[in-house]
């Protein structure tokens, strides 16, 4: 099969506070992505970052009597850091306040927009809510409050720039119509077309200097007034592939063909499935191919949000309970459509039954039967013995059945087409019990002997098929599988565990109200 472009990019958070689980959610989704289509052979670029231009930044490090350079320097840092700890394999890190590819693509974006005709400058009046950087008319508002941070918007009259989104609307409908935009699952789907045949009103791209503390990047030539956060932010999808600096990067993986995904939240679905189209449309550039939308997590019921303390600190969430149990959970459990409530014995529960249990168990009793009946030396592949031939059959079928979901972006499906081939291993053992058939061939019964031979052997096959499967999902525990299924010498390494257990004691840890890993009050 010929090799593909994959340009995979998740939103780029405000540093007004540090990282939550709920970022950290579309971190992994892309890292899976991204993992899972290098692993066919495909090129890929994936691409993370943060939004240091927003005046919620500025409003924290007043807060906290710090200044603004420093605020969001030490929180761009935690973001950047959780490449460890979740195991992310980004290639590129893109800050908006600092990095230098930013602005002259930002620059670039908006004198192809003007050219166009579609930047004007008109006085407006409105209700502004600093949480979401966003207008909201009165009919958008649920008694007066933001829907999305419950806050009551503050009105802000002034001068800016505006865009003519109306202008766009059209063209923007005929491509999520057509699928050349493709916006998953449906439901955000046709929420965008819903939007769109309302009616789409022209929207502020900028806001005054003194409004902005003069933090943002400037208008060009209108010193004045500094670009809207959402038109700089979104302005990164291309800016940190070089877009205004000649940078052979833009055309290989935006404008030259290839799949360019956007993931985002669905509090955020406006701006990266109508603004930024139509942002692009207006400049003459190609659009993304694809908007994937996840829900929200919640905790307790209320959404993880830095604002309103119901943080989840994932770095610290790692430190409990490591990479594997935390990356597991947020694939094994999340919805693709639905909000999904954390909390840490569902964590721990859920990474003891699998990767414990279920594919824990399974490589351990494989390898130990291997060093017991056969001296560690795995036999030659042969025809599936009687008894062996589901598992086989869910080995060959998985790798097509977890593309299906990924490219439908389902998580939750992908993880469990990959589960069953675990599950029809362990059934596989208990049908063909191998331990009757090692009695058996002690007992002068060679054709058992055989058996034994060929029921061992794809029963290690199938654990070194799990293992890439899972390296995309929990890439620590795949490896850790494929290590005890490759040979040295011609023998197995002597069965370890792949994943210890969390159990009660691992679970207490987060449990108590004076764990890291929450920051909710009351917890």
């Amino acid at each position: 099969m010929e090799k593909q472009r994959f340009y995979v990019t998740t939103t780029i958070p405000y540093v007004n506070a540090r990282p939550h689980l709920g970022f950290a959610l579309e971190l992994v989704q892309a890292d899976v992505l991204a993992r899972h289509r290098r692993q066919a052979g495909d090129e890929v670029r994936f691409v993370s970052g943060t939004d240091d231009n927003s005046l919620k930044n500025v409003l924290a490090a007043q807060a906290q009597g710090v200044p603004v350079r420093d605020l969001v320097d030490r929180n761009a840092e935690a973001f950047a850091a959780l490449r460890e700890p979740l195991a992310l394999s980004f290639d590129d890190f893109v800050r908006t306040s600092s990095d230098p590819r930013h602005r002259v693509g930002v620059e670039r974006l908006w004198r192809r927009c003007a050219a166009a005709g579609d930047l004007y400058r008109r006085h407006y009046e409105g209700l502004y809510c600093v949480g979401c950087e966003q207008f909201f008319t009165p009919d958008e508002l649920a008694g007066r409050r933001c829907p999305e941070h419950g806050t009551e918007p503050v009105l802000v009259a002034e001068e800016n720039w505006f865009f003519r989104l109306s202008r766009h609307a059209d063209p923007l409908r005929a491509a999520i119509a057509s699928g050349r935009l493709r916006i998953e699952p449906a439901v955000r789907r046709n929420e965008v077309l819903a939007l769109i045949d309302g009616g789409l009103h022209d929207f502020s791209v900028s806001r005054s200097r003194s409004r902005a503390h003069g933090w943002g990047i400037p208008v060009p030539d209108d010193d004045g007034q500094v670009v809207y956060v959402w038109w700089d932010a979104l302005g990164n999808y291309v800016t940190g592939l070089g877009y205004g600096t000649g940078d052979a990067a833009y055309e290989r993986w935006w404008s030259g063909g290839g799949r360019r995904v956007h993931l985002a939240g669905k509090g955020v679905l406006r701006f990266h499935a109508v603004y930024w189209p139509a942002m692009l449309l207006s400049a003459g550039l190609p659009l993304p191919t694809d908007v994937l939308v996840h829900d929200y997590l919640t905790v307790g019921g209320r959404k993880i949000s830095k604002s309103a303390g119901t943080g989840v600190d994932p770095a610290a969430l790692v430190a409990d309970f490591g990479t594997d149990a935390v990356r597991w959970w947020l694939l094994r459990e999340v919805p693709r459509v639905g909000d999904a409530d954390f909390t840490a014995d569902r964590l721990v529960a859920r990474a003891d039954a699998d990767l414990a249990g279920g594919l824990g168990n399974l490589v351990h009793r494989v390898v130990t039967m291997v060093h017991r009946y056969r001296g560690g030396r795995p036999g030659e592949a042969c025809q599936a013995p009687e008894g062996t031939r589901a598992l086989v059959r869910a080995g060959l079928e998985a790798p097509q059945r977890v593309a299906a979901a990924l490219a439908g972006y389902d998580f939750r499906r992908a993880a469990a087409a990959l589960w069953t081939v675990a599950e029809e291993a362990n059934r596989c053992i208990e049908a063909t019990r191998p331990w009757d058939l090692a009695a058996a061939e002690r007992g002068g019964d060679a054709a058992a002997g055989a058996r034994l031979d060929g029921v061992l052997t794809t029963l290690l096959d199938a654990c070194g098929r799990l293992a890439v499967l899972l390296e995309p999902f929990v890439p620590g525990v795949a490896a850790r599988i494929g290590a005890q299924c490759a040979p040295s010498g011609g023998v197995l390494p002597p069965a370890r565990p792949v994943f210890a257990r969390l159990g009660e004691s691992g679970g207490q840890r987060t449990r108590d109200s004076s764990s890291s890993s929450f920051s909710s009050p009351g917890m």
